[in-house]
């Protein structure tokens, strides 16, 4: 399967970049836009979560 994880930890981050085709044709560049809404947990705010975890269980807290 295509774009598949081994967990749900491996999800976040992983989110794909989308085109903006209306910005992309005024501006004459290609632009995108990060989907963060497609992290599992649908937030930017995943990525800070991710971070927090890891630094906790490296300082075994």
């Amino acid at each position: 399967m295509k774009n598949s994880q081994n967990s749900f930890i491996e999800g976040i981050g992983n989110t794909p970049l989308i085109k903006l085709k209306a910005a992309s044709e005024i501006t004459g560049c290609n632009i995108y836009g990060k989907a963060e809404y497609l992290n599992p947990g649908g937030s930017v705010k995943d990525r800070a979560a991710l971070a927090l975890i890891k630094d906790a269980q490296e300082k075994k807290i």
